[in-house]
């Protein structure tokens, strides 16, 4: 799969509170499913959450989500 969100494996999300993603198709003949690859760099640490999922608004659920545990994880710091 050629991508342009990757090179040698490594994202190219690299700015701080940025996300990326790319739709791509998955299966062989019919039986093809059109999936999101979503990458999202934290804007105060940098650390990056990446998925793959049916459609972006998943992804970015998913990204609340982690958000969300993210900033309880700090908070009962």
């Amino acid at each position: 799969m050629a991508t342009r969100m990757t090179i040698n494996g490594i994202s190219t999300c690299t700015e701080a509170g940025t996300e990326k993603y790319e739709r791509f198709q998955l299966g062989i003949g019919r039986r093809k499913r059109t999936l999101v690859q979503y990458d999202y760099r934290h804007p105060t640490d940098g650390e990056l959450f990446s998925c793959v999922k049916p459609t972006l608004d998943e992804c970015r659920a998913a990204r609340d989500k982690w958000l969300t545990e993210k900033e309880e994880k700090e908070d009962n710091r």
